[in-house]
């Protein structure tokens, strides 16, 4: 790729990789908490239909511990380095970088009823493998409309245990329906707080993924 980031190059790259841009803004020159360069920060995640077929198919998947992340830092790191940017991820902390903050800054994710993220596109199974810090000034994907604002948040009630609720997440309390036969839906398909919203029902996220990512939280 060239010196100048173009949004189409950027797209075919992460396309490549099943991976797309959820939300980004602009940086000041002068802003703390960046990469020195940084102008423009994209936030990325799975783009669907085929990202775990994806995942699954590459030298990562080798049944070695953490998977997801080494694609991500092989993957997303040679997207920044083609474009002479700075891969920078979710995970590997403390310091951990302020994803949260970075993708309500980008005004097409939110704080849902549940305090959950949720994305305009991917609803409350967002998920977010990365960010590339450009020095280039890129237009970003505009401003949403927060989809809550029209829902009736089925979200609020959707966990069968009661422990993720608008009041906030009582996370031992999730772990011990888990641990139960009555939790064998939210392990096998996802947590069903998640599979509630309206805008996650559109995005075709795999079971398999769902499941797998639950695997590692309650292990």
């Amino acid at each position: 790729m060239g010196a100048v980031v173009t949004l189409p190059a950027l797209d075919a790259a992460l396309a490549a990789e099943q991976l797309e841009v959820l939300g980004g803004f602009a940086v000041a020159e002068s802003e703390a908490g960046f990469p020195k360069g940084t102008r423009t920060l994209l936030m990325l995640g799975p783009r669907e239909p085929g990202f775990w077929p994806h995942l699954k198919a590459s030298p990562e998947w080798d049944g070695t511990p953490d998977p997801v992340d080494r694609w991500s830092r092989r993957v997303i790191g040679r997207i920044a380095c083609d474009l002479g940017a700075k891969a920078l991820f979710p995970f590997g902390g403390p310091p951990y970088h302020p994803f949260y903050q970075w993708a309500l800054r980008s005004g097409r994710v939110w704080d849902s009823p549940v305090k959950l993220l949720v994305q305009a596109d991917q609803g409350l199974m967002v998920s977010f493998r990365g960010a590339l810090a450009l020095k280039d000034v890129v237009p970003v994907p505009p401003p949403a409309t927060r989809p809550c604002d029209i829902c009736s948040a089925p979200c609020l009630t959707a966990c069968p245990a009661g422990a993720l609720t608008g009041e906030g997440y009582d996370v031992p309390a999730c772990h011990r329906f888990l641990d139960g036969p009555d939790g064998k839906d939210c392990m096998m398909g996802g947590c069903r707080v998640r599979r509630a919203c309206p805008v996650s029902q559109t995005y075709a996220r795999l079971p398999e993924q769902s499941a797998y990512h639950m695997g590692q939280f309650h292990k």
